[in-house]
């Protein structure tokens, strides 16, 4: 077909104008899947046809490809198989009633070896909208969980790290008291030369590790930000590798701090990493060199969810990046539908009466009702660890100025060029 020739010329392109590598990066094996809705979307009760493409050294293959398909995260409510022919095949995908995304999982096997591939298009998602619920008191909550952070003075301790810095930049490793009983680690990278700037706040994303290496985001220093790379453990980032793991091994697992005191929202443990943030803020805006009115938050998946929230609890945010948000209506599984990263419904007992009451407080969603800012976000449809259902909500919450990017293809990841492009963005929006 003519789409799927049309692609293929686009990858050739794509690939000797990147570093001269493959497509996928050094993959010897190709799928390529081309809805007959150029942007993936669909309107409930739309019937879907998918061309699929597989290709082994760049040459088309004649063979039995096995498929799922079902809602977004959810189990196979169809499942077949078709045999390739010139290297491709359409299927048809169906359709969906309710709004949602829809998943077609792809497995072939050549030469002993098995591929696999999935794609995922969307049905009427602007219509999406949230499980979970709006609590009464939330806005005294956070407004009481911020000022018991606040009566603890921020202390403040640094130590340059002239392995990060150039001659157009310094950086310095900050240790933040941010409550009474927590603090928290942050890279802070600011240009040498003397001046005003905006700041620029970078929660990390999921997990117990180290603070990605602030040089991969040198350009917001060049461009004339005062940036944070922050963590939200109170872990020193020079803690060896084996030290992280056993760390996380005591949590039950890398990500199993999300779980810890979900019974009661006073004991959750995110409420001090939620006011940490705020805190960051705070130190942010006490240094000298701060332009002393733009203070941006950017992130990515467990970044993106604490930048929205950061931005939803501070009105002095004056713009919001977020990749992918993570920690977004988190209950949804409870509707029958994808819910949100860390995808509590994968483990017994996670979504009791009790434990939803509590995530209403924490979700994201929440906080993105209360966004006044301008926000720019962007998620891909192919993503299944903060799937596009989940996305779609928080974008369709959200009544501030926004902006967004949507890259169909994308799983979870933002390419560099989406990266460099939202510290443009911020630049544009600066006051």
């Amino acid at each position: 077909m003519k789409s799927l020739k049309t692609l293929c010329c686009l990858l050739m392109i794509m690939c000797m104008t990147v570093n001269a590598e493959n497509y996928p990066y050094r993959d010897d094996a190709l799928w390529l899947t081309v809805p007959d809705h150029a942007d993936w979307l669909y309107k409930t009760g739309e019937k879907v046809k998918m061309e699929v493409g597989f290709f082994l050294y760049g040459i088309p293959r004649d063979v039995e490809v096995a498929y799922e398909i079902g809602p977004d995260m959810m189990p196979a409510t169809e499942k077949g198989k078709v045999m390739l022919k010139n290297g491709r095949a359409v299927i048809s995908m169906g359709t969906m009633t309710r709004p949602g995304f829809l998943d077609m999982r792809l497995k072939a096997e050549l030469n002993g070896k098995q591929y696999a591939h999935h794609v995922k298009v969307g049905f009427s998602p602007e219509q999406l909208k949230p499980y979970t619920k709006n609590p009464s008191d939330f806005d005294a909550f956070w407004q009481r969980t911020i000022e018991e952070a606040r009566k603890t003075p921020i202390s403040v301790s640094t130590e340059r790290v002239e392995k990060y810095e150039t001659d157009e930049t310094e950086c310095h490793l900050v240790k933040l008291q941010t409550d009474k009983n927590h603090w928290i680690y942050a890279y802070v990278t600011k240009p040498r030369k003397a001046g005003r700037y905006p700041v620029v706040l970078c929660p990390p994303g999921a997990g117990i590790k180290t603070i990605k290496e602030p040089m991969r985001a040198l350009y917001y220093a060049k461009n004339g930000f005062i940036r944070m790379e922050m963590e939200i453990h109170g872990l020193h980032p020079e803690l060896s590798t084996e030290t992280f793991k056993d760390i996380s091994n005591a949590f039950s697992g890398e990500n199993g701090y999300l779980q810890n005191g979900l019974d009661n929202r006073d004991n959750y443990y995110m409420r001090h990493v939620y006011a940490a943030c705020v805190r960051a803020v705070d130190y942010l805006t006490s240094l000298p060199e701060w332009d002393g009115k733009n203070v941006a938050v950017q992130g990515g998946s467990q970044g993106g969810a604490l930048a929205i929230i950061t931005a939803g609890l501070d009105p002095r945010v004056t713009c919001c990046v977020a990749n992918h948000p993570a920690l977004s209506d988190m209950a949804g599984y409870l509707d029958g539908r994808a819910g949100g990263y860390p995808h509590f419904n994968k483990q017994n007992g996670m979504l009791t009466a009790e434990k939803v009451a509590t995530l209403a407080y924490y979700d994201v969603v929440n906080f993105a009702r209360r966004v006044k800012c301008p926000v720019y976000m962007t998620w891909g449809y192919n993503d299944n660890t903060c799937p596009p259902t989940t996305s779609y909500i928080v974008w369709n919450i959200i009544t501030a100025q926004k902006e967004s990017l949507i890259t169909p293809i994308n799983e979870h990841w933002t390419s560099n060029a989406t990266n460099y492009g939202q510290m443009e963005w911020i630049k544009a929006h600066l006051k």
